[in-house]
């Protein structure tokens, strides 16, 4: 019975933009066919849903906990180029919400680390009994030190979504170098005007 109840509590939600990580050939090839089909059908799913489905052929390269997985080697393509400083609109999906804590940060993808503090964080973050606006359309302001960050695929920008209480979590990435190297956008340096809420940070392997 319980089985039955829990897709109805799921939360799901993904980055529409900028372009962020999708899964493809080098996430089948290290993650395994289930993964890869599941979130294939249904990017906006969930950590641990994906965690369900892991079989043999799921590798220890495999990294569930940054990107869900998904890889560079499927998205060089998506690389946005920034600048140090420059502020960047967001546009993410809420297609199921539930209540819990989010945040927005830049990782580096070789230590699974984050570089700097959250640029934006919730501890209330798409709610059940409604959400405000700033849930799903926000800025950003990149750190201004990101020489980690210079060549592709050696930095993301992750956004990150846990509902304690249904154990789910959501994770989308964007790929950016500073400087040359990629595909521009964002917006021209400004502060942002999106004003996060004092929360616990959570790492970039958080569950």
């Amino acid at each position: 019975a319980l089985a039955a109840i829990v897709p109805l509590v799921a939360a799901h939600g993904f980055i529409n933009d900028p372009p962020a990580r999708q899964p493809g050939d080098a996430y089948n090839s290290v993650c395994g066919q289930q993964p890869f089909y599941q979130q294939s059908a249904d990017i906006n799913g969930n950590v641990q849903g994906i965690m369900q489905v892991v079989g043999a052929d799921t590798t220890d390269d495999c990294n569930l906990w940054l990107c869900k997985g998904f890889l560079f080697d499927d998205n060089k393509d998506n690389v946005q180029t920034y600048s140090a400083g420059q502020t960047i609109a967001f546009d993410v999906k809420i297609a199921a919400p539930h209540t819990g804590y989010a945040n927005v940060s830049v990782v580096n993808t070789a230590t699974d680390t984050i570089i700097g503090a959250p640029m934006i964080e919730w501890d209330d973050y798409a709610s059940n009994a409604g959400f405000p606006e700033n849930n799903t359309a926000f800025s950003v302001t990149l750190p201004d030190d990101l020489s980690d960050c210079t060549e592709a695929g050696a930095c993301v920008i992750q956004w990150f979504w846990d509902a304690p209480d249904i154990n789910q979590t959501y994770e989308s990435c964007v790929d950016f170098v500073v400087g040359d190297g990629g595909n521009s956008g964002g917006e021209s340096p400004e502060p942002t005007s999106a004003v996060p809420s004092p929360t616990s940070v959570a790492s970039a392997t958080s569950t």
